[in-house]
């Protein structure tokens, strides 16, 4: 590259840079806007689906950049997966199979009623390659009986802020380590509010727990005690706008007092 990038800035969705209830980015836009402004990139980083991922990148103007699908099984625009159906036929071996709600068993109805997605959007949802999210309705006995089953195939289970995601394991941190290889930002900035991120924030240069009074909050983090990762206080893209417009000002990264919009 011709310049090098100032700082990559590695994102979270739902719950994080979108509201967790509406699915709202637009408090993030300042932040988006200074970002932009010093050339710098952003990563998201969710368990959506490719498709679901590129409307979003459009919406953004982040389209440029790259971005780890389906809780880090895949890369946007890498290899298509064959992980889904084999997720799927592993289903049906394992005990306790009728707790476990996945996408795959809904109907864009049933992913609509689940999520509150809009139709459209819904039918994105379903269209995997790598994991399957669901909703888990057993005892913690069962549900202990059907991960280890699952780990016996070779599949694994993340727990994110709405689902428990099963994958054949590769993390957001995985994919995250992959592209600062090959981008070589100077700064790296991570974002995000569940345990499936935790690998992401500890991997950053500075990684950012959202606030979200959804779910309980995270358990302290080895990297808090030095500041390597903090907390915010207000949730999602509010929180998440404050905490990067904070990050740039404490890099000196911010070239114009116009992004406070």
């Amino acid at each position: 590259m011709a310049q090098a990038l100032p700082i990559l800035v590695f994102s979270d969705l739902d719950g994080t840079l979108l509201d967790h209830d509406t699915y709202d980015w637009s408090p993030a836009h300042p932040a988006l806007t200074a970002l932009r402004e010093i050339g710098a990139g952003v990563v998201l980083a969710s368990s959506k689906t490719a498709s679901e991922i590129r409307v979003l990148q459009a919406d953004m103007g982040l389209s440029d950049w790259p971005a780890i699908v389906e809780n880090g099984a895949g890369l946007l625009g890498g290899a298509t997966g064959t992980d889904y159906a084999t997720i799927r036929h592993a289903l049906d071996r394992v005990p306790h199979r009728e707790q476990f709600t996945g996408f795959g068993d809904m109907t864009v109805a049933g992913v609509v009623d689940t999520t509150g997605l809009a139709p459209e959007t819904a039918a994105l949802a379903k269209d995997r390659q790598f994991s399957e999210p669901g909703l888990w309705s057993g005892t913690a006995a069962q549900k202990t009986a059907f991960l280890d089953a699952l780990t016996a195939e070779g599949i694994f289970a993340r727990e994110g802020g709405r689902f428990l995601t099963l994958s054949k394991g590769r993390t957001k941190a995985d994919q995250m380590a992959a592209i600062i290889e090959d981008l070589q930002p100077e700064h790296t900035l991570a974002l995000g509010d569940a345990p499936n991120d935790v690998e992401m924030l500890e991997t950053a240069d500075h990684g950012v727990i959202i606030a979200n009074p959804h779910r309980p909050p995270l358990s302290a983090l080895r990297g808090e005690q030095s500041g390597q990762i903090t907390r915010t206080t207000d949730p999602g893209p509010i929180g998440w706008n404050t905490a990067v417009l904070a990050r740039l000002a404490h890099l000196k990264l911010k070239q114009t007092d116009s992004a406070h919009g």
